[in-house]
């Protein structure tokens, strides 16, 4: 089992660090690790975010940890040789389509929510976003209108393969939950949204199973702060989806418990490959300090555990122990809590089980 390790820019080596010494604990047969540079600190070594000896890693490998990318240094950079493009250069590469985020609330923090407790514990949703199409990654750049005015311009598509496959993907993850399906789109003005929903409506006849509904992004939006707990699976693009899985992050208390994973099409001998993440990104304030909460890293192994190694156990044990250790109020500075993220890795290894 081969897995590379991509710890990134800010606090994303420090959080590593943590995951690592879980996946050390566990002391799984066959493992094989391998370590590549990649965002800022990979243009500050190679000339480029994302350096074609560590694509060739993440390529070589089962599965990508992937720690978080962003460095203020980096900011006047050209677009492409930003670190955060080494995010979506990997997704591309790897043909990673699927991204999985799930917000569930832990028991004892839900007076960390931004929500009124009781509403706060009800949720328990997974969003499954697209990863490769949207404005993210359609045409985009910078021009000079005929009366001398500057625009910007990103072109937002999808075809509708691109939306069957993701739709498949949220369909067959409503089927293990509670079978409830909800897209989330803007059809009601937009062209894109309009095909995204007639092609999720023609792939829920093959899930006869799955209760499918439809809702727009703005109203999502309340709903997910109104009456979370409505939700199972929701299904939607890059761009809203991104917004939501953040959104859904201060619903549950903080977006340093959100892990996410990036699966493609590609079987492995152990599972499907894919990249794992947590969502909170490189909070550059805070590197070095120690003081980052470790817990969406080490859940984001989990999910590796799950989906790309095929060790339900392990990922469950992983699981149960960070939920623990929040349990027994170990808590990060974004809990606030006093907690360093050496103290929470040491928490979550003394409670796997």
């Amino acid at each position: 089992m081969k897995i590379a390790l991509l710890a990134g820019d800010g606090i994303g080596p420090e959080i590593m660090a943590e995951a690592r010494r879980v996946l050390d604990a566990l002391s799984l047969p066959g493992l094989v690790l391998f370590e590549g540079d990649v965002g800022g600190a990979a243009y500050k070594r190679h000339g480029h975010p994302l350096p074609e000896e560590t694509l060739e890693m993440a390529r070589a490998s089962d599965a990508v940890l992937f720690g978080a990318v962003g460095d203020p240094a980096c900011d006047n950079l050209e677009r492409h040789l930003r670190p955060e493009q080494a995010v979506l250069g990997l997704r591309s590469a790897l043909g990673l389509f699927a991204n999985l985020r799930p917000a569930t609330m832990f028991a004892g923090l839900e007076d960390m929510s931004a929500l009124r407790p009781e509403i706060a514990r009800e949720i328990d949703v997974l969003i499954v976003r697209e990863l490769n199409g949207d404005v993210y990654f359609g045409e985009k750049g910078m021009r000079t209108t005929p009366d001398g005015v500057r625009e910007g311009y990103d072109i937002m598509s999808y075809n509708e393969d691109e939306v069957r496959r993701i739709a498949h993907v949220a369909f067959r993850a409503a089927q293990g939950r509670k079978k409830r399906l909800c897209s989330v789109d803007k059809a009601n003005v937009l062209e894109t949204s309009q095909l995204w929903r007639d092609v999720v409506v023609e792939t829920a006849a093959e899930y006869p199973d799955v209760t499918l509904s439809h809702m727009y992004v703005d109203n999502a939006a309340m709903q997910m702060v109104r009456n979370p707990g409505q939700f199972d699976v929701m299904v939607t693009g890059n761009l809203f989806g991104d917004i939501l899985s953040d959104q859904a992050s201060m619903c549950v208390g903080s977006i340093g418990l959100l892990a996410s994973a990036a699966l493609g099409e590609r079987q492995t001998e152990f599972g499907t490959f894919g990249m794992y993440e947590p969502i909170h990104g490189s909070a550059p304030d805070i590197a070095g300090q120690g003081t980052a909460n470790p817990s969406a890293m080490i859940l984001s192994l989990a999910m590796l555990l799950r989906h790309s190694l095929g060790r339900e156990d392990d990922a469950a044990v992983i699981e149960a122990a960070v939920a623990k250790t929040l349990d027994d109020g170990i808590l990060g500075a974004d809990l606030g809590g006093s907690a360093g993220t050496r103290a929470i890795g040491d928490a979550v290894l003394g409670r796997l089980k």
